[in-house]
């Protein structure tokens, strides 16, 4: 039966892969971002820790970004056309994760809330002028403060031998800051809905990691700027292999991100029309988990380029995390956090 639901669950994944690779018309989010940016989930350290008894997690993520407009490209920010638009991003992010005893269809239940708190420049030229775009000079605008909270009432995860998966269901919650008029808001002002389901491979002989983790974000409308942000599918992939090190388990990979709207954007406030926002991108990453005592440690350092975008902002993504995991059986730290 396990064999069963570890097979559909691989399958399901694959088919919602290859029906989000499909090349949708290329038109983009308010602002040129979403919820969920690639990344955020994407190898071992992101799945539930198998654990048989109750473990608490405590994660920190460093997330810096810079990215910029391709020339003779517009976005909307906070309801403002802009052109020549850069972003700087710096955020720290703590992750906090309960996961219980309790099972349901064999599966084990978990809990989480992330709080991000951002600090964001942004910088560009607005327009004089929506009906015949004429653009003032440069704006340079900056915010910071605590962004939109992402709650994640439903994690089940599942093992048979080193293969694992499992499925969760998250809320971003409008708790962020955002004013009409103003180019860097640290919230977005809508909420969004994302199932998501996860697959991961550890060979405990070995040490291949095969990893990936596909998400589907469903947004409502930002009311203050009567601006519908379409839907997004977004799939992370990482391939690495993980050895023996001072102790602990040392891992080195690449991974991997496609992320794509499906439906474009609609209301009054989507001037540009219906935009479809894209970016894929590839990076390598580094990883490094030790046990102390009764809790795991894990920590993880990655670089993510962008490599093709679409009515975005085009830039990199660094990633610094961090995770201590407490559990009354500890396991392989390499399981998982």
């Amino acid at each position: 039966m396990k064999r069963i639901i570890a097979r559909l669950l691989v399958e399901t994944l694959l088919v919602i892969a290859a029906t989000g690779i499909v090349p949708w018309a290329a038109r983009a989010e308010e602002a040129g971002s979403g919820h969920y940016l690639p990344g955020t989930t994407a190898d071992f350290i992101d799945m539930l820790p198998d654990r048989d008894s109750l473990t608490l997690v405590y994660a920190n993520a460093f997330t810096y970004y810079h990215g910029s407009l391709s020339a003779n490209r517009e976005l909307e920010f906070g309801g403002l056309l802009t052109a020549n638009a850069k972003a700087t991003i710096y955020a720290d992010t703590s992750l906090f994760l309960l996961q219980t005893p309790w099972k349901l269809f064999g599966g084990q239940y978990g809990g989480a809330i992330v709080v991000p708190y951002f600090w964001l420049e942004v910088n560009g030229n607005v327009a004089l002028n929506t009906r015949l775009p004429t653009f003032g000079p440069k704006v340079r605008d900056t915010s910071n403060g605590f962004s939109d909270i992402q709650l994640i009432p439903l994690m089940f995860g599942w093992k048979y031998g080193d293969l694992k998966w499992e499925t969760r269901f998250s809320i971003y919650a409008p708790t962020g800051g955002f004013e009409t008029g103003q180019l860097a808001n640290v919230g977005k002002n809508y909420w969004t809905f994302e199932p998501a389901l996860a697959v991961s491979f550890v060979s405990s002989k070995i040490g291949l990691e095969l990893t990936g983790f596909a998400g589907l974000d469903f947004n409502t409308e930002n009311g203050a700027t009567d601006y519908q942000t379409g839907d997004q599918f977004h799939l992370d992939i990482t391939a690495a292999q993980h050895l023996p090190l001072f102790g602990g388990f040392g891992g080195i990979g690449a991974n991997g991100f496609y992320y794509q709207q499906f439906t474009g954007d609609s209301g009054s406030g989507a001037r540009l029309g219906s935009f479809e926002g894209m970016t894929t991108g590839v990076g390598p990453v580094i990883s490094y988990a030790y046990r102390l005592g009764k809790f795991d440690l894990a920590t993880e350092a990655k670089w993510l380029p962008e490599i093709d975008v679409t009515h975005r902002l085009s830039g990199d993504i660094v990633w610094f995390k961090i995770g201590l995991s407490y559990a009354q059986q500890p396991e392989n730290p390499v399981s998982g956090m």
